[in-house]
């Protein structure tokens, strides 16, 4: 997407019509929403995989919507040409469509051009009513993270032709209920291959191979943050490395005296101190 205008929903939709691959990445603060953006991905994620890489949490089932409000908003700030998809938590769509739909809202209050939720033919109803209302909606099926515990892992997705129809059902579903893009993870890349084919609506791959009209990846584990990055990521940067030889030259330059330098502290005005030293001397 060549231009610097604001990305929008539609423009997401078309670049599937004009068969441009689409870029986007998780952030989940402001510098970092900053530097994709002017990076020139299309879209950024502030997922719920905030909870494992930034607050360290087991799994994306302790992630609150509070804690992706903050964070939706943080990115939001920075203004960025990309469209700014937050993802609801767990809980914060299943129990009912109000509650859904209020939470949705407050995510684009926040912020947020687009939310996006896991699940498929179960949730068009959800999906219904959020287009309705006026929310756009990002699909995820195939590995759906928050339902792990439910699914038996974290594991590859439509290994078999029956678990392949199911996926491929979901993401008809989805589109049929008003979602403008689904992103598939962890699949076999036969199935994402298929419903990329099928759909008219952008599909944006996770560890779901080449054929996606998109991929998308977490930051931390593209720039070496994560400390157990999944399988199909790839590391462009070791930042962590860089951190560290930066923290650690730090280290060494302060307890040798040789930080901070002249030029980084400043003294008081001319005869200022002569002056503070009489009035010590007079207490």
């Amino acid at each position: 997407m060549a231009s610097r205008e604001k990305v929008t929903v539609r423009d997401i939709v078309r670049a599937k019509q004009r068969g441009e691959k689409i870029v986007m990445v998780t952030a989940y603060d402001y510098p970092s929403a900053r530097i994709v953006d002017e990076a020139g991905v299309d879209a950024i994620l502030v997922g719920d995989s905030v909870g494992m890489v930034v607050h360290g949490l087991e799994s994306t089932l302790q992630v609150t919507m509070d804690m992706m409000l903050l964070h939706v908003a943080a990115v939001a700030r920075a203004k960025p040409r990309a469209l700014v998809v937050g993802d609801m938590p767990f809980m914060s769509y299943e129990a009912s469509i109000n509650e859904a739909v209020h939470n949705a809202g407050k995510m684009l209050a926040m912020g947020a051009d687009a939310v996006k939720l896991e699940g498929g033919q179960e949730y068009s109803d959800v999906v219904k009513a959020l287009t309705r209302t006026g929310i756009p909606v990002m699909g995820h099926i195939g590995l759906t993270p928050q339902k792990h515990k439910l699914l038996g892992g974290y594991r590859l997705a439509g290994k078999t032709a029956e678990e392949a129809k199911k996926i491929i059902q979901d993401a008809e579903a989805l589109e049929e209920a008003g979602a403008f893009a689904i992103v598939i993870e962890f699949t076999a890349h036969e199935v994402a291959r298929k419903i990329t084919q099928r759909l008219s609506i952008p599909t944006i791959c996770i560890g779901s191979g080449p054929y996606c009209d998109g991929q998308v990846l977490v930051l931390h584990d593209l720039i070496g943050l994560s400390l157990s990055p999944p399988p199909f990521a790839k590391k462009y940067l070791d930042t962590a490395k860089m951190i560290r030889e930066a923290v650690t030259r730090y280290a060494n330059e302060v307890r040798q005296g040789a930080f901070p330098s002249a030029g980084m502290y400043w003294g008081m005005k001319k005869g200022e101190l002569d002056r503070l030293e009489q009035m010590l001397e007079e207490k």
